[in-house]
């Protein structure tokens, strides 16, 4: 099925089965048609125009015999009078194991010139999350690779985190570096949602991923920023069909990356403005709850296999308050704070340690010793933190002992925590790495104990484990008695 074939075919039932309506009002992407007989039922797909490439799916009966829809397509050149038909079926989403190193539209449509699809069934994209008695009640922590999440946040198998964060300090670094990491280490399936995304964000995401061989085992889908609200709206559960289909029917693990969670808050807010629903606090619609919800919940581990995901949720202005913030923040088991000042000091990943939780944090998951090293490693960079004031007004000098043991134990940890990626080594010439839990740990401790307290910082900065550090002094005091 081509990209530039925007007809619904998989929607498309025989002429008995079709019963023809006229468009009578267009206002947007917001279409009312009339039908004569049979009413279509809500969630139904009608096709119309040209080809019958415009495609609209119903959201609400005015009454006996008129219906309002949200257009997933353009509406140019739609007029009253022109004749819709329709199906009872909904939008369908195609799965199966052809669809594994495709990209996809909200329709199934392959937008990679990669040819037809096979080997794929198609499914309604409005499923149900799993019942209680399908569920796993059993806590996994789910390793990425990257030193401060690991030990600070830990993830959970089966579970949400989501990374917060304005414009510009990582979030989408940090997504694609989990691909990377993920699909090497857990041999699972990563299915990328990418929704409002930019064409030139999606474009440079699939050749990276095809540059690092991972494409094989990874699914991309996009509702770009230029499409209709209806169409980013409704791309997060094609994204879920396919991902319910290799859990429950593959019985095998998926990593469900979304970038950007806020933008399918923003579109059910342009469709529920559109259809028109009076706006709640702050403007957005008020039934964001329930939405979001509906989304969230499918997102579960059971007892087959697990679908974890890891959310990009763009915060307006910085403000943790905003309505969809707050919203989202309810539906995760860990939340990763991405931090604009930590950005400017360079010190990437650019999260913030002591706003970022988890869930997973406590000793029955994690084992006592890896809480215990958390606890510390907070509590010095808490200390830290409460320090600076006194520092940028008096001096580190003026500062007794111990709280300058505390100052350098903290900043030795903050430069050991941040990490060269993979996904950035052709911008910043530094080879990628990937640390595993035992050696970050392993590394805070020995920070923590003071064994590094004569190492210069520089020396602590964009490594992988701490034997590095070890590396980087030795190789500098070599240079310099050859320079000598």
């Amino acid at each position: 099925m081509s990209s530039q074939n925007m007809t619904l075919t998989t929607v498309k039932a025989s002429d008995s089965q079709l019963n023809n309506g006229v468009v009578v009002a267009i206002r947007g992407s917001v279409v009312d048609v009339r039908f004569e007989t049979q009413l279509p039922t809500i969630h139904s797909m009608l096709t119309m125009g040209n080809g019958q490439k415009i495609v609209i799916e119903v959201l609400e009966q005015r009454d006996s015999k008129h219906v309002r829809g949200i257009a997933l397509t353009s509406t140019q050149g739609l007029s009253r009078g022109t004749t819709v038909q329709f199906s009872c079926q909904p939008l369908l989403a195609p799965v199966g194991r052809g669809i594994l190193s495709r990209m996809f539209d909200v329709f199934g449509n392959t937008i990679d010139r990669e040819g037809e699809l096979t080997n794929v069934k198609w499914r309604s994209v409005y499923g149900l999350p799993p019942t209680l008695a399908q569920r796993s009640t059993n806590s996994e922590i789910f390793e990425t690779g990257i030193k401060i999440i690991d030990v600070l946040v830990p993830l959970e198998r089966g579970g949400k985190a989501g990374l917060f964060g304005g414009a510009g300090v990582g979030k989408t670094v940090l997504l694609t570096e989990m691909i990377h990491n993920m699909i090497g280490k857990h041999k699972g399936v990563s299915i990328f949602c990418g929704i409002g995304e930019r064409c030139r964000e999606g474009e440079e995401l699939y050749r990276e991923m095809k540059e690092a061989d991972v494409l094989p085992n990874m699914v991309m889908l996009f509702g770009q920023m230029n499409e209709p609200p209806g169409s980013r709206f409704r791309i997060g559960q094609v994204a879920l069909t396919m991902a319910e289909y290799f859990r429950d029917d593959e019985q095998r693990d998926v990593l469900l990356l979304i970038d950007n969670i806020f933008r399918f808050i923003q579109a059910g807010s342009e469709v529920s403005g559109l259809m028109g629903q009076m706006p709640s606090r702050l403007g957005y619609q008020p039934t964001m709850g329930t939405e979001l919800a509906g989304l969230e919940e499918r997102i579960a581990n059971t007892d087959k296999a697990a679908i974890t995901s890891i959310q990009a949720v763009y915060v307006p202005a910085d403000d943790f308050t905003d309505p969809a913030a707050v919203h989202t923040f309810s539906h995760l088991s860990a939340s990763i704070v991405l931090s604009r000042k930590r950005a400017s000091e360079g010190l990437f990943p650019a999260i913030d340690p002591l706003q970022s939780n988890s869930k997973m944090a406590t000793p029955s998951v994690v084992g006592e010793r890896h809480y215990e090293l958390a606890q510390k490693v907070r509590k010095t960079l808490a200390q830290y933190a409460e320090l600076k004031d006194i520092i940028a007004m008096l001096g580190l000098e003026q500062l007794s002992v111990e709280d300058r043991a505390v100052v350098g134990r903290a900043r030795r940890l903050e430069r050991f925590f941040t990490q060269p990626f993979y996904t950035t080594e052709r911008f910043t010439g530094k080879e990628g790495k990937l640390v595993s839990l035992a050696d970050a740990l392993d590394g805070c401790e020995r920070i923590l104990n003071d064994e590094f307290k004569d190492y210069s910082e520089s020396s602590l900065y964009m490594i992988g484990t701490i034997a590095e550090a070890k590396k980087k002094v030795e190789a500098s005091s070599n240079k310099a008695s050859a320079d000598a």
